[in-house]
């Protein structure tokens, strides 16, 4: 198989592992990848998966990689908070939560960080679908914060949650209240309760 005939077949799908190809063409030869990225038309992201070289420069990409390379995960944390606007830093790592063991990766298209959370708290995400078809899993804005409450739990007191600099129109006005309760209710953790109220009564929301 040429690269282009490759190409032909699988860049609709962006990114791939080997396991994939082989169900299609069990005879592919391995070896053909590790020459393609030598020639720069591939990049590894892992072992065993790999992404076409010219979607380095496609916006957003780089999340929807997030979201194959390691599942089951969606984007939450520190890059969603980022994405809406709620945390005022820009975010160079993709931060993520998965129901599998934490892990960590770093290639071409960004650094991904992955954060175990009970099987039981794995809801409250979205599809978000990009231009060219791709799509990834992002939180909700009530479930990132959720989840970040839950991941760092020193977020306990008054003044350690305003040092998060949450955006004062958006705890005001954009955040769905009732939504970030019922979140917190079916997670069914108390201390995580408590840190979710404490949360509310810090932006006035009391």
């Amino acid at each position: 198989m040429t690269y282009l005939q490759f190409r032909e077949q699988w860049h609709k799908v962006g990114c791939f592992n080997v396991y994939q190809v082989r169900s299609v063409a069990p005879h592919f030869d391995r070896g053909n990848l590790t020459r393609w990225v030598k020639k720069g038309y591939l990049v590894r992201l892992r072992q065993d998966w790999y992404a076409f070289a010219d979607l380095l420069g496609e916006a957003e990409f780089s999340r929807y990689v997030a979201q194959k390379i390691y599942a089951p995960s969606y984007i939450s944390l520190h890059t969603a908070l980022a994405y809406f606007g709620i945390i005022p830093e820009a975010v160079s790592q993709i931060t993520c939560v998965t129901s599998n063991r934490t892990a960590h990766y770093e290639n071409a298209f960004g650094e991904y960080t992955y954060h175990t959370i009970k099987s039981s708290m794995f809801f409250g995400y979205k599809p978000v679908v990009l231009p060219q078809g791709y799509s990834y899993f992002l939180a909700l804005p009530e479930k990132a914060l959720l989840d970040l409450l839950y991941l760092y739990p020193q977020y306990d007191t008054e003044a350690a949650l305003l040092g998060l600099r949450l955006d004062d129109w958006w705890m005001q006005d954009g955040l769905e209240v009732n939504r970030l309760r019922e979140f917190s209710g079916k997670a069914a953790n108390v201390a995580l309760q408590k840190r979710t109220e404490l949360l509310l009564k810090t932006y006035r929301h009391d």
